[in-house]
């Protein structure tokens, strides 16, 4: 189990860390981490597919330091000190079978080990039919592999802990079998086995176990079970001096087989009795290696279907549905800096919001501006758009980036349209319950724009750039309250599907020249254009 230890005034505070976790100064985080220069949301820690933690920072204030160095993101290991201003946090998954871990290591072999025969153990996952079953043998075959998928489906559940599943695992394997030591071994990212369970069934001080590579090699290879009546005399691992050592009798060692992928190895010794191992011992540790397969294959996708959950809602605070399946599903990176792409912006911002605060409680503001982006978000992804960010009241999206889309000018005037009114629909709730309507203007420009993940190594920001975004921030300004200008670059594309007309040409700050803009006021095959509101409110 990975913990968090915050040292912060008398008494350490220790936390038993989630699959996703939030640490931060607001309460509604998972860690609330009370220090005054700790940010709301500071940063989170979060479980990755491969079972390590990784440190996140959130853009915070004051930064998040590791070994005095400030850090955006960190893998985490036992003992790592992490840092928020005066808060000092130790993180750390020592689990009881560590120690033993650590003394279990894969030994080269002195010289090559000369196989010359191999036992195969009668791995058919078949079950035969009843009327097809003549030989009694095949009988107890099947009711032996049924037992131990009982047993083992009894004693591991549900269990999506991969450790604890292991460890069920190994339990179970010494409650069926005579062993004296057991090991699983997982195959890590470079496709090598790494110990992740041990069990001793005499010793309470972890010994050393020291595996050859002469039957890891075997096992790996020929994806077939091996088992040494006594290893000190095999002639097949005559020359695994890692055995021989060690005085092991008797040595069973099984792949944890899913379909073709070996997802690891299970290793049964005995120090102490010669052939303390069977051909059937090896047929029931066989049965519980493919269920055991099974079972963490399970918790593998578990975790995975967990991960992508997490990343999933994480996106959807920013791109559209369809947008967040090709990221999940890997078919999209948001990795790539500084490609262009001729793409469509669209700022929105609340006409006359100053004046609107003045006199009402920061409480009403911040709920209104929630009912608002919400409102106004919804809209936006409808429409295949990405939200870039929030600028006090403003919305800032994006449409033909990160997915290119040759209609994204056509996707943004509708979608600003649409924005309209819905705020209408919105007006009128507000004014029936005696609050003050709201009023945006909207501005719409489409040219190249470079984008990607734009900052520092230390906070990134996926985000465009260029002078297209700089103008559609200025006809934004130029909007009045119910208004969408849009520039020429992007009438061009949509003056077949809009009403619209041409304003005279207006300078703006920053360009040399005069812009020629519209005013689109609706969509030429949709609703009479209802949203435009009479003006009253100043601009």
């Amino acid at each position: 189990m990975a913990k968090l230890i915050i040292t912060s005034g008398d008494e350490p505070q220790e936390y038993n860390l989630e699959a996703y976790n939030t640490l931060g100064r607001h309460p509604n985080n998972t860690i609330q981490v009370l220090d005054r220069i700790v940010s709301k949301e500071h940063a989170e820690i979060v479980c990755i597919p491969d079972g390590r933690y990784e440190l996140r920072d959130l853009g915070s204030l004051n930064g998040t330091f590791m070994e005095g160095e400030r850090v955006d993101r960190r893998i985490l290991l036992d003992g790592d000190e992490i840092t928020f201003g005066s808060t000092r946090m130790t993180f750390t998954e020592q689990r009881e079978t560590d120690r033993a871990l650590d003394r279990v290591t894969i030994a080269p072999s002195m010289m090559e080990s000369h196989i010359r025969q191999r036992l195969t153990p009668d791995v058919d996952s078949a079950f035969w039919p009843e009327k097809d079953i003549h030989d009694e043998k095949l009988l107890r075959r099947d009711y032996e592999r049924l037992r131990i998928a009982q047993e083992l489906g009894r004693a591991i559940g549900n269990e999506l802990d991969l450790d604890t599943l292991l460890q069920k695992i190994l339990d179970k394997a010494f409650e069926l079998l005579p062993a004296d030591r057991g090991v699983i071994l997982l195959m890590d990212e470079a496709g090598k086995p790494v110990p992740r369970v041990v069990k001793h069934k005499h010793s309470k001080d972890p010994e050393e176990i020291v595996l050859s590579n002469s039957i890891i090699n075997e096992v790996i290879q020929g994806k077939q079970a091996v088992l040494s009546s006594d290893a000190s005399i095999d002639a097949r691992f005559s020359g695994a001096h890692s055995i021989i050592m060690q005085g092991i009798r008797s040595t069973m060692c099984v792949p944890l087989l899913h379909g073709d992928e070996i997802l690891g190895i299970m290793n049964l010794d005995s120090q102490i009795a010669t052939n303390a191992f069977g051909e059937k011992d090896l047929r029931v540790f066989t049965g519980i290696a493919t269920q055991a397969a099974i079972a963490i294959q399970n918790a593998r996708l578990a975790h995975k279907i967990e991960f992508e959950a997490r990343t999933r809602a994480q996106f959807e605070r920013f791109f559209s549905p369809e947008m967040v399946k090709e990221m999940v599903e890997g078919r999209l990176q948001l990795d790539g800096v500084g490609e262009t792409r001729e793409t469509t912006i669209l700022f929105a911002d609340i006409r006359g919001f100053t004046a609107m605060t003045e006199n009402v409680d920061a409480h009403e503001i911040v709920a209104l501006l929630n009912d608002y982006f919400e409102m106004m978000v919804e809209v936006l992804f409808k429409h295949g758009g990405t939200l870039d960010k929030y600028v006090g009241d403003e919305v800032m999206a994006l449409f033909g980036v990160p997915i290119a889309n040759p209609d994204s000018p056509i996707a943004a005037v509708t979608c600003a349209v649409e924005m309209q009114r819905a705020l209408s629909e919105f007006n009128r709730t507000r004014e029936a319950e005696g609050q003050a309507p709201v009023y945006a203007g909207i501005g719409i420009n489409t040219g190249e724009v470079v984008y990607g993940a734009i900052g520092s190594s230390r906070a990134l920001q996926y985000t465009v750039i260029g002078d297209a975004v700089n103008t559609a921030a200025r006809l934004c300004s130029l909007a009045k309250p119910g208004e969408i200008i849009c520039s020429e670059p992007t009438h061009a594309h949509v003056r077949e599907l809009v009403t619209a007309e041409e304003l005279p040409a207006v300078r703006v700050k920053g360009k040399q020249g005069e812009l020629t803009t519209f005013r689109v006021t609706d969509m030429r095959k949709g609703e009479p254009g209802e949203f435009i509101r009479e003006r009253t409110q100043p601009s």
